[in-house]
């Protein structure tokens, strides 16, 4: 059994939601070596989320950005915390709606996804900056 943990850190992104799949298998070489385990992600922000969904259209992307947009407009009146802008509550509440950390099934080396499954970085800021996340993998090597 093998732990191992990184911190990885995202470049800022534009508001909107970005496929991280790669980027972050990428960046856990230790991944390749389990044969079966756990991948944990925890983003360390409180304004983005991750998610797991499809990665083949990307039509996906617009119509989750835009349904939150909708849900969570930036001009409620009733808003307290907006000393940081008035996208900042906003995209606090998203973040807590969708969450701000993912477990994901390792098998034969690779994440267990589904076809069309992908990891999303959701980015409710218009101006949020770098993102940092720790992995955690926990795993039988093969």
């Amino acid at each position: 059994m093998i732990w191992d943990q990184h911190e990885i850190r995202l470049a800022p992104r534009a508001r909107g939601f970005h496929l991280i799949t790669d980027e972050i298998t990428r960046q856990l070489p230790a991944l390749a070596e389990l044969d079966v385990g756990l991948l944990h992600l925890q983003l360390l922000h409180t304004s983005a989320s991750l998610t797991l969904n499809e990665n083949a259209d990307p039509d996906v992307r617009h119509d989750l950005d835009a349904f939150l947009r909708d849900l969570v407009p930036g001009d409620l009146p009733y808003f307290r915390h907006t000393i940081e802008g008035p996208d900042d509550m906003p995209a606090h509440v998203a973040a807590s709606l969708l969450g701000t950390q993912l477990t994901l099934a390792i098998r034969d080396g690779r994440l267990a996804l589904g076809t069309w499954q992908g990891l999303y970085l959701g980015e409710h800021r218009d101006h949020g900056g770098s993102r940092r996340l720790v992995a955690t993998l926990n795993g039988r090597q093969g």
